[in-house]
């Protein structure tokens, strides 16, 4: 089980970290030299950058998308229900879709509802790493799930391979997988979400699970036609 098992925050981590270096250090030891060891001990605690903005200045113009582009748009401005999954084969544009988004936003073509808006991908694989200690992953998405609340909709959340939520943490000895923690938030309608899987992922975990299935429209992503690959590869 845990060393520690139940913590509250940073600051009782780093007490019972403090005791746990001075235990085993002479008070011979500079603080120098404890604290260097006192750093190296709360390492896993630091928070990793799990929310990432997409820079619709970096991203590259999308072509033949404009049809799921506008439908995202329509999901993502209603009152409820407004978080889109996108569905479809790996490698068929469903990322280029959340980019062109964030594109028309920052060009400011959108409805009012999302004028100054912005599109974060939210790290998955980050939220988990270094999550050693109970409750430490549940806090962290926790976190990021405020940041979209306290937003008003103005932070709009990027799930790419979001089949990874189903189960994520769990077994970190916490109270439920992120599916669970971000279910309540989806289900308030105060965060605007999108997710992008393959149909296979999405048969396999979301539809297992008919509460998360049910936050989400799905949006299926089909191969682009003949013209829009020829146009795609002609830049």
């Amino acid at each position: 089980g845990d060393r520690y098992p139940v913590w509250i925050g940073r600051e009782e981590m780093e007490q019972a970290m403090l005791a746990r270096v001075l235990a085993v250090t002479s008070v011979g030891l500079s603080w120098a030299i404890v604290w260097s060891l006192l750093s190296q001990e709360l390492k896993p605690f630091s928070t990793p950058a799990i929310l990432r903005t997409l820079d619709a200045g970096r991203l590259d113009p999308v072509i033949g998308r404009d049809d799921d582009i506008d439908r995202i748009i329509c999901i993502l401005c209603r009152r409820t229900k407004n978080c889109a999954a996108l569905v479809g084969p790996a490698g068929v544009g469903k990322t280029a879709i959340v980019e062109g988004l964030a594109r028309r936003i920052a060009a400011g073509t959108v409805p009012e509802a999302l004028v100054g808006a912005r599109v974060a991908e939210l790290d998955v694989g980050a939220m988990v790493a270094g999550t050693h200690w109970r409750g430490m992953f549940e806090q962290r998405l926790k976190d990021a799930i405020k940041k979209a609340e306290d937003s008003a909709g103005k932070l709009i959340l990027f799930i790419d391979e979001m089949h990874m939520i189903v189960g994520a943490g769990d077994h970190r000895g916490g109270t439920g997988d992120a599916a669970n923690i971000l279910k309540p938030a989806l289900a308030r309608g105060r965060i605007r979400c999108i997710g992008a899987t393959t149909t296979e992922e999405y048969r396999k975990y979301i539809q297992r699970d008919a509460a998360l299935e049910r936050r989400f429209q799905r949006v299926d992503v089909d191969e682009p036609t003949v013209q829009a690959t020829v146009a795609i590869l002609q830049g």
